[in-house]
């Protein structure tokens, strides 16, 4: 595996690539790996000549500076694991690298609805941050394709319009990947490293929240549903942040269900200090 720190090292060996005909599929990361980052790896192998991931903990999108400072840094675990895995290329860029200006200097992405919902409106400027080092980091690489997990599915609606704004929705394939779980449910997350002993054991309620959700799921009004979820969740110790059910497609927030409509359920809630989210399709 070749390891890249620099821009310009990275973009030369990628343009000798692309002048060979080779194909590019993209996976990035935050590092803290896990098998659900790997199996983006995997299915990058499917589709492409070369695998790429990048490891960058990326400060503009935390908006609580106590959450990024205590962000899992595993960088010799992971390099072994992308050795592992097959990954042909690792960009490892520092701070100065990716934001040579500063991360001050802001562009003013137009994400409309999908910031008013949700992660949007529970974390505020994330997802801007979340634009700007994709942003930066499509633009570096300009992969053939992009392979994101769908545990983090605003992200990945986010990233998307990221592509159309861009002008890259055509030349740059964009791959959602499905939740890894370990045996008990939990989607598998790199916050899951911080979670203590006990909170480990408590935090698979989460999955079994959303399958109840799922096998109780009736049309008509569904704030009983949730209601019902929230207090499950509550009684197991967790502080919510938000149980919704959305319109799979839009994230629109649907309050009657018509029996219809494809939706999908999405939790975020504390363990302590430990965000965890995870969702589940409802309907085919």
């Amino acid at each position: 595996m070749l390891i890249f720190h620099t821009v310009d090292q990275l973009s030369g060996y990628l343009l000798h690539l692309k002048h060979k005909g080779q194909t590019i599929g993209f996976a990035p990361t935050m590092g803290a790996l896990h098998r659900g980052h790997l199996s983006l790896l995997e299915a990058a192998k499917k589709h492409c000549d070369k695998t790429l991931s990048s490891i960058f903990v990326n400060p503009t999108q935390f908006n609580n500076p106590s959450d990024f400072e205590k962000y899992p840094i595993t960088i010799a675990a992971d390099i072994k694991m992308l050795e592992l895995a097959g990954c042909d290329i690792l960009f490892l860029p520092s701070v100065a690298e990716m934001y040579p200006s500063g991360t001050e200097q802001r562009t003013d992405y137009d994400l409309g609805f999908l910031e008013t919902v949700l992660e949007g409106s529970s974390r505020p400027g994330h997802f801007q941050g979340v634009c700007m080092v994709m942003d930066r980091l499509l633009s570096i690489v300009l992969p053939n394709h992009l392979f994101m997990g769908l545990k983090d599915y605003q992200q990945c609606m986010v990233v998307k319009r990221l592509l159309e704004l861009k002008g890259w929705k055509q030349t740059i394939q964009f791959n959602a990947c499905p939740t890894l779980r370990e045996a008990d449910g939990l989607a598998m997350s790199s916050r899951n490293l911080r979670l203590t002993e006990e909170q480990r054991k408590t935090a698979p309620a989460i999955y079994e929240c959303l399958q109840f959700i799922k096998q109780n799921l009736q049309p008509g009004p569904l704030q009983p549903i949730k209601q019902q979820a929230s207090e499950l969740l509550a009684q197991k110790g967790f502080k919510i942040d938000y149980v919704e059910i959305a319109d799979t497609s839009s994230l629109e927030l649907i309050h009657t269900w018509n029996g219809r409509q494809s939706l999908t359920a999405l939790i975020a809630a504390f363990l302590g200090e430990i965000r965890l989210i995870d969702n589940t399709i409802l309907t085919p």
